[in-house]
């Protein structure tokens, strides 16, 4: 059916240059298709008669099969508009899939174009983008969401236990692997002693329908307390398996003002101004892609850096590092699986704290996952020490993605097995 909509005419210039054309004679109308639900058909009538020629421009529904006029021999048949939705679906997996995106960006311009991260290198963008990061995570921290976790005290406890003790303890099987260069096994075992992610792993909790609450508890005090502990995790765990002694007390200084001075900052900042907390709640999305592009600058600078020594690494090795990480993501994520059926058992069963599928959700999500950002300050604090910064950050990027894409699969097989059993039931 088709649909009549207003008609506009414009003028062209007296000396507009056109072709000589009999009476009565008409170009055929030319359909242009647009994104959307219209397309527009314009049709340019030359009469002698007149001396200055128009343009009619007529709006018409893309999905209309034909064009029905008023039957004269001057109106053609309708092309169907060619439907453009497919730009959607595109954008729609950016939008969820931007921390990865991002930092796969952030890799692949270090490598096309080391001069800028050099240049950014030259000027310490990468402690200004940690700031920010933290300075975010503050200002996106509820109070009310932090305190609805202590009901699930005995899950958040034993989660912070294997953030920072347990799985820290997969980093002496990583240093018994042998690959060249060494500081791609090495950086994988400092990256077993990070604490959990500052973000992938509240938003998976989210979207599986977890217990998001419990999940920010163990993020942002496993973030707070890591601190405090990552040195001697490194000094003890990671440093004498390689011969180098790391300097704690720098460390554990340099992470403190960087890293937890900026979140106090920002939640500060949230608690005193409350039109500044407004604005972070009604723009989460935006401040987690804003702090998707401060975390790539991190692989960005340190891949521009080290190219030459990465051009001279053979790709199969570095794809063997690749499936490292994925395989030590898959250690992390057995272990705590395994802890969560154990201690349910011996806690009470199905009335335990840890045979809630809300509780055991944000455990195994959150206390999988490691974090970048601070392993990057961490590397950089190092100076060398362990060996080069770029070559110790790399396989952790490519980590860093496994486990988001990892468990990002979990989560959809999750959701789908849950629609398959409320449409049984439903049934």
């Amino acid at each position: 059916m088709a649909a009549t909509l207003r008609t506009t005419s414009l003028n062209l210039p007296a000396r507009a240059s056109l072709p000589s054309v009999r009476r009565r004679r008409y170009f055929p109308a030319t359909r242009f298709p647009l994104p959307g639900d219209y397309s527009f058909r314009i049709q340019l009538n030359l009469p002698l008669a007149r001396k200055y020629p128009f343009i009619t421009v007529t709006p018409i529904r893309a999905k209309a099969n034909s064009y029905r006029g008023n039957g004269s021999e001057n109106q053609f048949p309708e092309i169907p508009a060619k439907d453009y939705n497919w730009v959607k679906p595109i954008l729609k997996f950016a939008s969820d899939n931007f921390l990865p995106i991002a930092l796969v960006c952030g890799v692949a311009l270090g490598l096309a174009n080391p001069s800028l991260g050099c240049l950014a290198d030259r000027y310490h963008l990468s402690k200004f983008s940690t700031f920010g990061i933290f300075i975010i995570s503050g200002l996106t921290l509820r109070t009310e969401e932090v305190g609805a976790a202590a009901e699930a005290w005995p899950v958040a406890l034993f989660g912070l236990a294997s953030i920072l003790f347990f799985t820290p303890l997969f980093s002496k099987i990583i240093l018994l692997l042998r690959l060249q260069p060494q500081e791609f096994i090495t950086g994988l075992a400092i990256f077993c002693c990070m604490p959990t992610t500052l973000s992938s792993g509240v938003a998976l909790t989210r979207l599986a329908g977890g217990n998001s609450a419990l999940a920010l508890a163990m993020t942002v005090i496993s973030s707070l307390i890591g601190i405090l502990i990552i040195p001697f995790s490194i000094s003890k765990l990671v440093a004498t398996g390689v011969g180098v002694s790391v300097p704690t007390e720098q460390l554990m200084r340099s992470l403190v003002l960087t890293l937890l001075v900026p979140l106090i900052l920002g939640k500060v900042f949230r608690e005193i101004f409350k039109s500044l907390a407004d604005f972070a709640d009604q723009n989460r999305k935006l401040l987690s892609m804003t702090n998707s592009m401060l975390l790539s600058l991190a692989p960005f600078i340190q891949v521009s850096r080290s190219r030459s020594l990465l051009l001279l690494v053979n790709p199969a090795v570095f794809l063997v590092a690749v499936v490292m990480g994925a395989v030590l993501h898959a250690m992390l994520f057995a272990f705590n699986a395994v802890a969560i059926q154990v201690l349910s058992s011996i806690s009470g069963g199905s009335e335990s704290a840890f045979a809630k599928k809300e509780n055991a959700t944000a455990l195994l999500l959150v206390a999988s996952q490691k974090t970048l950002p601070v392993m990057v300050a961490v590397a950089e604090q190092l100076g060398g020490g362990l060996g080069e910064t770029g070559l110790l950050v790399l396989p952790c990027v490519a980590a860093h993605l496994n486990q988001i894409i990892i468990d990002s699969f979990i989560v959809n097989f999750w959701l789908q097995k849950d629609r398959r059993t409320y449409n049984a039931k439903a049934a």
